[in-house]
């Protein structure tokens, strides 16, 4: 079973988010609270613990859950071979809809500064929320 171990928000943009107990998503805006919610295609962002497990060959002190700015952290499912267009559903209400796999990584990155390198342009997913909902760690997160 593919879950979500952290979930995960910051105020700013482009640094290391912190987990939460629990989150709102919110459809056609993101994740209450965070600053990537909005109207537009990269409301929430998921990275794979596999892929953060990955990275601390670069450098193993900090890292945890938010680091690399992803919302949801998830287990169990290769996030970035996923097809764009793909659906997600997320606990027992939410659904995601994949409409970016990677990004362009911004000059000044502070979350490669901390680590070396950031694995989000790679290995990091990008989805609009179709239906909101509660998520938790711990939630399912299934292809539908």
């Amino acid at each position: 079973m593919a879950k979500i171990v952290a979930v995960n928000i910051s105020e700013k943009k482009g640094t290391p988010k912190k987990s939460i107990d629990e989150g709102n998503l919110i459809a056609e805006f993101g994740l209450e609270g965070d600053a990537h919610a909005g109207k537009w295609h990269r409301q929430v962002s998921l990275l794979a613990k596999e892929s953060i497990e990955k990275a601390k060959g670069m450098r193993t002190d900090g890292l945890c859950h938010g680091v690399f700015a992803e919302n949801l952290t998830t287990e169990g499912i290769t996030l970035y071979t996923l097809p764009v267009g793909t659906k997600l559903a997320v606990g027992n209400e939410a659904v995601l809809e994949i409409t970016q796999i990677g990004k362009e990584c911004h000059e000044g990155c502070q979350i490669s500064k901390l680590v070396g390198q950031c694995i989000m342009p790679k290995e990091g997913i990008f989805c609009r929320v179709e239906k909101g909902g509660k998520v938790y760690p711990g939630d399912e997160i299934k292809v539908i």
